[in-house]
């Protein structure tokens, strides 16, 4: 458990402070108007300290902190730390779903119109996110009618440039052809322009001038054009109605509605824009510390609004309830967008309706969520147990590692680390080895060397102070499984001992025949019965470890029969070498060339020609 730091040399100033494990890990991270007095309530009676609060300060064996300016500067402090480093007991938030979003490349000389996942880049315009990609595909392909900007890719625009002709979308009245010159900068900066106001929701003055152009064409008696404006009026008409209209006024609102109950919470937002609803999203938040409304709504905005927000700033946001600083949180985004942005619980009228309406999107998510992980979480929870009791292991093992070794007949060897935590597979702490020291088949050796070589940097990162732990594996594991017999087990018993650590690290290994484990010590194998919930997480840790390396020994294996013997010869790079491959006849016939034959060649440097030679004939190889 920490010791509370000597009175007097924590600051009354504003700043962040971080709580870490005996490891070094930080497990909390906090933010506070005034340190001293935030740190120090830490240290009160542990009975009087939430559950989840108590946990944590028992966890911890240091405090530290940062002092910052302001209180707004605590505030980013703290976010970026959480990001950097999700601390276990801060509040989680589970977003694995990649939303897609409209995007226009603004910064493009022609700009193109797609969708996307993932990463958003600066400088482009975004619009959503949306709970569906056919949506916005839909979406797309109407507006496109109207407002026909690119859609392909940088790469196949220079194509039909060099080409002078324009694909299948430009004759279908989709695309305005830019990469034959069919629309000058001018015009098609205009249909940039007139689709973005669309998606921002502003479509009236557009529909209007279609209208007032199409009446003027008819009247003229140019029915043709006349028709064409009425079917580009249709098409917008079918789009906006892909916009809920929610509020009769022009309002840019961002509606935020929760459910949750002590351990969870399910957040929905919907994105408003000029009184349409132009993005929703969802979020699961995994209540690891002690937050009440307030200031789970606080951590709400900060995941909402402190990354780049892709569809602007709204001028109001609607809560449930207010966040713990209110006035700090409105300062804040009022910065970011420019201009004066309130934070309120609606009282009455369409946005208390609306609020209602997201609330109850969240009510359900919550509820798909609990019906979706119960069981999973349950058999998770379960297969944890099983495996202490069945191990005789000292704890839950909460971080498993899995090693497997993959080559064919001696060659491309390589190992896998695999890592679960909480039951989970956590491919970040994936970790791959080609193996150095091992001539031949000897997968006893090269699971000693992978070993040796992973407790080996984790024993350097122990012995560094907790801040300078930036390594690759700074946490040991409470499971080691190797898979194999008993000959795979006896390596990684060997490692753990010759470095001190056998009495730390429980070890087994589990054979693929008749899906035995071994433990030190033992003769005989575990009965683990056959339809229990811990066999199954051996067997699909060992499934991923073996996955994870055999991947890795495919990808070597490629690259080595994609090399050539003419690779790294001084003077014959790429063009030099498929010229004399071509004009010799294949690799073969060069290197049955004479050095007569090869300085012949007038294109070829008579160094470089000798450097072939001298390459390919010197002994042995």
């Amino acid at each position: 458990m920490v010791e509370r730091p000597p009175a007097g040399t924590i600051p009354d100033t504003p700043g962040s402070y971080q709580f870490r494990d005996p490891e070094g890990r930080i497990i909390y991270v906090g933010k506070a108007k005034n340190l001293r007095a935030r740190v120090g309530s830490y240290f009160q009676d542990p009975r009087r300290l939430a559950s989840r609060t108590r946990q944590m300060v028992e966890a911890a064996a240091s405090v530290e902190w940062m002092q910052v300016g302001n209180e707004l500067e605590a505030l980013m402090l703290e976010y970026s730390l959480i990001q950097e480093h999700k601390p276990r007991f801060n509040v989680r938030f589970i977003d694995d779903k990649s939303y897609p979003f409209l995007c226009v490349t603004t910064g493009d000389q022609w700009p193109r119109a797609m969708v996307i996942r993932g990463k958003r880049r600066k400088g482009n315009r975004y619009f959503g996110p949306f709970a569906q990609a056919h949506v916005i595909r839909d979406t797309l392909d109407l507006l496109l009618r109207s407002f026909p900007v690119r859609t392909c890719s940088d790469a196949t625009l220079r194509r039909h440039e060099r080409l002078g002709k324009p694909c299948l979308l430009f004759h279908i009245e989709k695309c305005s052809g830019p990469c034959v010159g069919e629309v000058d900068q001018s015009e098609y900066d205009t249909l940039v322009s007139e689709l973005l106001r669309f998606l921002e929701g502003d479509s009236d003055e557009i529909m209007a001038r279609l209208e007032a152009q199409m009446s003027a064409a008819s009247q003229a008696m140019e029915f043709e054009q006349a028709a064409r404006l009425r079917d580009q009026l249709e098409m917008l008409r079918k789009a906006g109605e892909r916009q809920q209209m929610v509020f009769a006024r022009d309002e840019d609102v961002d509606v935020i509605g929760v459910h949750e109950d002590p351990i969870e919470a399910a957040v929905q937002v919907f994105y408003v824009r000029k009184g349409r609803v132009m993005g929703r999203r969802a979020l699961m938040v995994d209540k690891a510390e002690e937050v009440d409304g307030p200031e789970l709504i606080s951590r709400v905005l900060e995941r909402l609004y402190f990354d780049e927000n892709p569809i602007g700033w709204p001028k109001e946001v609607l809560v449930p309830e207010l966040p713990a600083d209110p006035a700090l949180y409105e300062d804040w985004l009022s910065n970011g967008r420019g201009s004066r942005v309130t934070i309120r619980i609606p009282q009455r009228g369409d946005k208390r309706t609306l609020h209602g309406t997201v609330t109850e999107n969240a009510r359900e998510s919550f509820t798909r969520h609990r019906l979706k992980r119960s069981a999973d979480h349950n058999s998770r929870a379960r297969a944890l147990n099983e495996l202490q009791t069945f191990l005789s292991l000292p704890v839950s093992p909460l971080r498993i590692e899995c090693f497997d070794m993959s080559h064919i007949q001696g060659t491309d060897y390589v190992g896998s680390m695999v890592v679960v935590e909480d039951g989970l597979p956590k491919p970040s702490e994936y970790r791959r080895f080609k193996i150095r020291t091992v001539d031949g088949n000897d997968d006893f050796a090269a699971m000693e060397e992978a070993l040796t070589r992973r407790f080996s940097a984790y024993l350097e990162e122990r012995s560094l102070p907790p801040d300078q732990r930036q390594g690759k594996f700074v946490y040991p594991p409470q499971l080691l499984v190797v898979d194999g017999g008993k000959g795979q087990l006896s390596s990684a018993v060997r490692v753990l001992d010759r470095l001190g650590l056998g009495d730390e690290i429980p070890v087994a290994s589990l054979a693929k025949q008749f899906e035995e484990v071994f433990l030190p010590g033992q003769s005989e194998p575990v009965r683990i019965p056959r339809q229990s919930e811990a066999l199954f997480m051996l067997q699909r840790i060992r499934d991923e470890s073996h996955r994870f390396a055999i991947t890795y020994h495919r990808s070597l294996r490629a690259k080595r029969m994609r090399s050539s013997a003419l690779d790294g010869i001084a003077g014959l790079g790429p063009a030099r070498q498929k010229r004399l491959i071509k004009e010799l006849g294949g690799v073969n016939a060069v290197k049955r060339a004479d050095q007569e034959t090869l300085r012949a060649l007038t294109w070829l440097p008579e160094s470089v020609a000798d450097a072939v030679f001298e390459a390919l004939h010197r002994a042995p190889r």
